[in-house]
């Protein structure tokens, strides 16, 4: 009797408590964009006073340091925090002291450009992101340590919702005129408008900071969704069953190598128009707003897909779902490089092609929700209740290893190629397709017919919410 109710049994998402746990990632998204759109150009203006040749390789290390730092960090503070036990819980000591820690040092990054002290500005940034991926790790775990299984792709397409809003506040500056900056703009111009953004994101992560405090119980929420975590292991889509060492089967384990490479590849090229395209369409196009602009129309497609095809892959599959959401990638990219080299080459004006930057990047928003909403839980699908922190940590390595290169390869490309900066979008689309072909290998455990004859129509919330067994 008790296995057959088991069978029955309904998983609903909690979706206040997700909305809550979101808000950790929210801060970390808002500064993360302030950070790569005003950094790269903070640094070109900051070198070229100092008359300094081939300053795109030299940006390329600076922003890739910081990474390196992070992928030792956050498998360290990962492990740690599976093993914390305190009143605050295990993740929630670490995103306290990470988020007040991040709001002391952020707004230093502008305040040394300000004083015109590269070396501050520099230092001041390594240990803003040191700081920050090594909260990120507990803030990403959280969700997983209070999310079942099957439902961990819908929560996490809210996390990255709640998550891309904060993004989104901060690319609207992109629309205010006193932000916008262009291939003439002096340092002291830069100086003065940067200054803004970083004080008032920092204002609003400190008021996340209290309201987080208050409205986590990371105990209580543990305790109160420990039965559905438990029925949740039950509905894995692993090929085997994983047992308290974590030894994983010859299958998963491919599985899981294949994921990671894939992981890097992709976000190899995300992050590196992420990292100079406020320069790209500084120089090339002479634009900076527009790549805010651009940043603003992406994540509101994003966010809206979070909502809208949250449930695709409870009907295709998660493997198949991140194979669309990359070949839309592939298209905005390869779209955006050859019309911007054209526009480049024959000195046309850029604003008469708005509308369609503005539609590659709605294009581009739906395939990096798409990836984003499967990848981070089919890592995780692979570890128990105990150790979610290590694999949290697994996905953050294979992304912030990919973040600590490609800066540095694509400035020396940007350098040394005839191109020069007009070759980044080739480089991003072309890291795209490799992360594709690479996934492709991936082995699902239910095929496509399977999963569209078990499912049952349901409206877009329903489906970031429920799943009947």
């Amino acid at each position: 009797m008790e296995n057959s109710q088991s069978s029955n049994r309904t998983l609903k998402l909690n979706y206040k408590n997700t909305l809550k746990i979101g808000l950790a990632f929210f801060g970390i998204l808002m500064l993360w964009q302030v950070y790569n759109i005003y950094c790269p150009i903070i640094l070109e203006a900051m070198l070229k006073d100092l008359n300094v040749e081939h300053y795109n390789y030299i940006i390329g290390v600076i922003m890739a340091l910081d990474n390196v730092v992070a992928i030792i960090i956050m498998p360290i503070v990962g492990k740690l925090s599976d093993k914390t036990s305190s009143k605050l819980g295990k993740r929630m000591p670490y995103i306290i002291i990470g988020m007040l820690l991040t709001a002391i040092v952020f707004p230093f990054v502008a305040i040394m450009c300000k004083m015109n002290l590269l070396v501050g500005v520099i230092i001041a940034m390594l240990l803003f992101l040191v700081i920050m991926q090594a909260y990120r790790s507990p803030a990403v775990a959280l969700m997983p340590d209070v999310t079942p299984k099957p439902l961990r792709s819908a929560a996490n397409g809210i996390i990255n919702l709640t998550g891309y809003l904060g993004g989104v506040f901060v690319t609207l500056l992109g629309f205010v005129p006193f932000f916008k900056m262009n291939s003439s703009s002096s340092l002291a111009q830069i100086q003065d408008r940067v200054l803004w953004p970083f004080i008032i994101c920092t204002i609003i992560l400190v008021i996340v900071l209290v309201y987080l405090i208050f409205a986590i119980n990371e105990n209580k929420l543990v305790e109160e969704t420990k039965d559905d975590v438990a029925y949740g292991e039950t509905l894995s889509e692993n090929f085997d069953t994983i047992d308290e060492n974590n030894k994983l089967s010859k299958k998963d384990s491919k599985n899981l190598i294949i994921i990671l490479i894939a992981i890097f590849f992709w976000f190899m090229a995300f992050n590196s128009f992420e990292t100079f395209g406020s320069l790209f369409f500084k120089n090339i196009l002479n634009d900076s707003n527009l790549y805010s602009q651009m940043a603003t129309f992406l994540s509101v497609s994003s966010i809206l897909s979070f909502i809208l095809f949250s449930g695709i892959s409870t009907k295709i599959g998660r493997k198949w779902t991140i194979v669309i959401g990359l070949i839309l990638l592939i298209i905005g990219l390869l779209g955006i490089a050859f019309v911007s080299l054209t526009i480049h080459r024959r000195s046309l004006e850029v604003s008469s092609w708005k509308i369609f930057y503005i539609a590659m990047s709605l294009i581009m928003g739906i395939g990096w929700a798409l990836v984003n909403i499967n990848s981070f839980p089919m890592v995780v699908e692979y570890a128990n209740k105990n150790n979610v922190g290590k694999f949290t940590s697994y996905y953050y390595m294979a992304s912030m290893l990919a973040q600590s290169i490609t800066p540095i390869i694509v400035g020396l490309f940007m350098d040394f190629h005839q191109l020069g900066q007009n070759i980044l979008f080739f480089y991003a689309s072309s890291l795209m397709v490799i992360a594709l072909v690479t996934f492709l290998f991936i082995k699902e455990k239910y095929t496509v017919k399977q999963r569209v004859s078990n499912a049952k129509k349901k409206s877009a919330l329903e489906n970031l919410g429920d799943i009947d067994n």
